[in-house]
């Protein structure tokens, strides 16, 4: 897939159309979903409260629920994290987009990155859910990404993914470069973060990523059009 030859139905079906603000209401839920259908998104993602609010809203849609789980610090035990994968899936979650622990990841504690990663992972297999990895790049060194990429790798999750968003910076065209090239075609890369335009978004999608977490679906596929014209 590359920004030259996508098609805009295409491009609406790579985003994961998001509200996480901690102010978010019902009505905010019902307005991203409503906004999701419009488009024809992927999915919408929020945090895990809303998840049975936007199951209804969206039923009877082919469009995801996505749960953010220990969002966005990622500063929770395993065993929580697990918990909360567990009921957003009870709640309706079709897709888990979870923290790592960003901590024991600058501390180079790989096996507990692994470790959690695998629990994770086998809680969402077991019930058929796709899940996400982010790994918060603003705070990781190239080292540090490429570590967490290569247990990935190994693991196996669906994708791994930039930032959340709420970090001091989000998605790069370098770090999605490096994410792809170390994961290869084993996992899927998202990229999230600041992407507010279609150049922006063009630019992930030819470094890699095939999926993108925005706020800002409707400016970029405006901004596709105009590329268009």
């Amino acid at each position: 897939m590359n920004s030259k030859t996508i098609t805009r139905a295409e491009l609406a079906r790579l985003f994961d159309h998001t509200n996480l603000k901690a102010f978010a209401t019902q009505d905010d839920f019902k307005v991203l979903c409503d906004e999701a259908k419009e488009l024809h998104t992927a999915m919408v993602a929020i945090n895990s409260s809303p998840v049975a609010w936007c199951k209804e809203f969206l039923k009877d849609t082919d469009i995801h629920v996505g749960a953010a789980i220990a969002f966005p610090l990622g500063q929770m035990n395993i065993a929580s994290k697990v918990a909360e994968t567990l009921n957003a899936i009870e709640d309706g979650a079709d897709e888990i987009d979870y923290v790592l622990n960003v901590g024991r990841l600058k501390m180079g504690d790989l096996a507990y990155i692994e470790d959690e990663m695998t629990q994770m992972v086998a809680a969402c297999r077991k019930h058929g859910k796709t899940i996400k990895v982010i790994f918060e790049n603003c705070y990781l060194t190239k080292d540090e990404i490429k570590a967490a990429a290569l247990i990935a790798k190994k693991v196996k999750p669906d994708f791994i993914k930039t930032s959340t968003g709420f970090g001091t910076g989000g998605a790069t065209v370098e770090d999605v470069k490096l994410m792809k090239e170390t994961v290869g075609d084993e996992v899927s890369v998202k990229a999230a973060g600041g992407i507010r335009t279609w150049e922006a978004c063009a630019a992930m999608i030819d470094a890699g990523a095939t999926r993108i977490g925005t706020s800002s679906s409707y400016a970029i596929l405006e901004g596709y059009d105009e590329a268009h014209k």
